[in-house]
Parts: C-alpha cells; structure tokens; sequence
C-alpha cells in the first residue's frame, strides 16, 4: 500500500504528455524535438514543487537532446535534481531500472516518492511494482484510459496542473 501524500518526499515526471504537449513537437531529422509547448500551468507547478522542498525527477522514454531542448527553453530544466531518461540508460520504462536509477540517484526508498505520468502501462504500472505513488496525468486521450490489470490502476488521478499542485500542496 501507498504511503500518504504527506510523506512524499519526491515527485517523478514523465515528459511527453504529462508536462510537453506531444502534438506541439517541432523535430529535426534524427526525430530529436526542438521546441515544444508544455501544459498550462506546467512550468509554474514545478516551481511551486520545488519551493514545497519535492526532489524532482524526470523518468522519460525520450531522446536525451529532446528533453534537454523543451526544459531548457521553458526555464525548467535546473528544477530537477536527476534525469532517468531511456536513451541514456538503454531500457524504457515500465522496467524498473528507469525508476531505481532515480531513485539510487537521490537516496530514496519508493514508498516516498510519487510517479506522475499519462501511460497507464508504463508509468503507472511501473510505480505500482515498485511501490511508489502512482499519479496519472490525464490531459488527453493519446493513450487506454482503462486499466487492463490492477497494476495500470492509479493511486492518484489529475486533469490539470492546478490539480497536480492541490495533490501536492504543503502549508508553507
């Protein structure tokens, strides 16, 4: 079982379709993204994350020069604190190498740490093997929507940025 919101001491990420708007993609010829829009309130709740004191990770299936390319020009690529991204470590998420590799990273056990994604079979699934906080960023409906086993089923289900922070909220 999940530990409550309250002992959360880390929020992981995805990147396509949880913070970049996939369908704003402008690539190059190796399909690695330029440029690209992120969610409305996306830049700001990340912000906010880290002023609440939240580690912050991005555990993406992703290029390495996409994600540097869209946190960068959005002003949000040094909120992070460890980048667990496929290309670079060679294996792609629901494997939970993607996620130990963050967690190694910042020292932290899953029970403390929330996986925010939009793939229920791979975000999701993967945080819920191991034990983490599961929350689906539902923006779209690019991905199933429906859980074809308990372990695609979120802990936790956000429609917007304004609600990923009321998830999250610390009194400061």
């Amino acid at each position: 079982m999940a530990m409550a919101i309250e002992q959360i001491k880390a929020v992981f990420i995805d990147l396509g379709d949880a913070i970049m708007i996939e369908e704003t993609e402008i690539k190059d010829d190796e399909q690695t993204t330029l440029r690209a829009e992120i969610y409305p309130g996306m830049g700001d709740a990340l912000r906010q994350l880290k002023e609440w004191e939240y580690l912050l990770a991005l555990v993406a299936d992703t290029r390495p020069g996409t994600y540097r390319n869209v946190l960068r020009q959005h002003a949000i690529y040094e909120l992070f604190d460890v980048f667990a991204i496929s290309e670079e470590l060679g294996t792609s998420k629901p494997d939970p190498r993607m996620f130990r590799f963050a967690l190694d990273k910042l020292q932290l056990e899953p029970e403390v740490v929330a996986m925010c994604g939009n793939n229920l079979a791979r975000d999701i699934a993967g945080a819920n093997a191991l034990g983490m906080v599961s929350v689906w960023t539902h923006w779209n409906y690019r991905y199933p929507t429906t859980p074809r086993s308990e372990l695609e089923v979120p802990d936790y289900t956000v429609r917007s940025a304004e609600q990923l922070l009321d998830l999250f909220k610390r009194d400061s």
